[in-house]
């Protein structure tokens, strides 16, 4: 039997995506990177930093301040063999360019009944944590994952940033790629490109447990882990699960979690209404039914435009809110 020899580093989040991106760079001549001062600075979080440098003006450079423009441009590479991989610098920036994604990204292979793919890369940084301002810190899955014809994907780690980043980058389809921006700090150990981490469209059990499931993604998975450990102390097992990817969404993974404990809390950071965490908790509500003790709650944002900093711990979902919904699961009917 021949052993495969996996390289493993420590890396923070925005350590690891730059990787992926060097190591994509490197080994692909088509792959070209490019968004607001993505260049010499290398990025407002410095995900992109040194591959100006390493790979020249040619593969890795800065775009006007349009976001449209950044869009469409990297519409008319993709239909001509490259594969672009642009940087919205935040979140709620990105709202120009929701044109271009909507009509067009997302539209392109059925719009030409599969003749041509459109193998490129949104990058997002989203969400809060950061004491940003309005306009820094939108959590702004739901306009994305509810665009048919687009992949969505949000790590919550560095490992999965890194082979998230590769996947979505090999992808021939459009994939809107999530970047918590509280996590791009975090360290975690990488495996760079053995080929066996779980791809997009696949959900992972972060944490084994029997009493009730948590369903997060992104920056809520961390917190909502935390949540599951606070409750173990005082006598309550919690799984948590990480989608990792909304679109496609893993049903297979997270109903056969949520069958095995009988409850589930769908934990997010973005608004509750007419949002992914309602998707999540009718999809759980439709194929899990029967094996429900109680109905599915939800810890999200608030339907408030996202609040000053000195507000937002308010806004975002926490150990103790996670816990008090896990609190009204019915346990006096168990």
């Amino acid at each position: 039997m021949t052993t495969i020899a996996v390289e493993h580093e420590t890396l923070s989040t925005a350590q690891a995506l730059n990787r992926a991106l060097r190591d994509a760079l490197a080994e692909d001549p088509t792959v070209l990177v490019f968004g607001e001062d993505v260049g010499p600075l290398g990025g407002v979080f410095r995900v992109t930093d040194g591959l100006t440098a390493e790979f020249g003006e040619d593969r890795c450079f800065d775009t006007p301040l349009a976001e449209a423009g950044i869009a469409g441009f990297a519409v008319g590479l993709a239909m001509n063999g490259m594969r672009p991989v642009m940087e919205m610098q935040f979140d709620a920036f990105a709202y120009p360019a929701f044109e271009q994604v909507v009509s067009h990204i997302a539209k392109m292979r059925n719009r030409t009944r599969g003749r041509v793919e459109l193998p490129l890369v949104m990058r997002v940084p989203y969400a809060g944590g950061i004491g940003g301002v309005e306009h820094h810190c939108d959590s702004s899955e739901a306009y994305f994952a509810h665009t048919p014809g687009l992949h969505v994907v949000a790590p919550s780690n560095p490992a999965d940033a890194y082979s998230l980043l590769r996947d979505a980058i090999a992808s021939p389809d459009p994939v809107v790629f999530l970047e918590p921006k509280k996590l791009y700090w975090a360290k975690g150990d990488v495996a760079l490109r053995s080929g066996r981490e779980p791809g997009i469209g696949t959900a992972v059990v972060r944490r084994q447990g029997t009493d009730a499931t948590l369903i997060a993604y992104g920056s809520s998975v961390p917190v909502a882990i935390e949540a599951a450990e606070v409750a173990a102390r005082d006598g309550r097992s919690l799984q948590v699960v990480d989608l990792r990817s909304l679109v496609p969404f893993d049903d297979a993974t997270v109903c056969g979690a949520v069958e095995s404990t009988g409850r589930a809390v769908v934990v997010a950071e973005a608004a509750g209404f007419a949002s992914v965490a309602s998707e999540i908790a009718a999809r759980v509500g439709e194929r899990c039914f029967h094996s429900l003790s109680a109905p599915v709650r939800r810890v999200t944002g608030f339907d408030i435009p996202y609040p000053p900093p000195k507000l937002e711990h308010l806004q975002l979902p926490s150990v103790d809110r996670i816990l008090d919904a896990v609190d009204d699961l019915q346990w006096e009917d168990a």
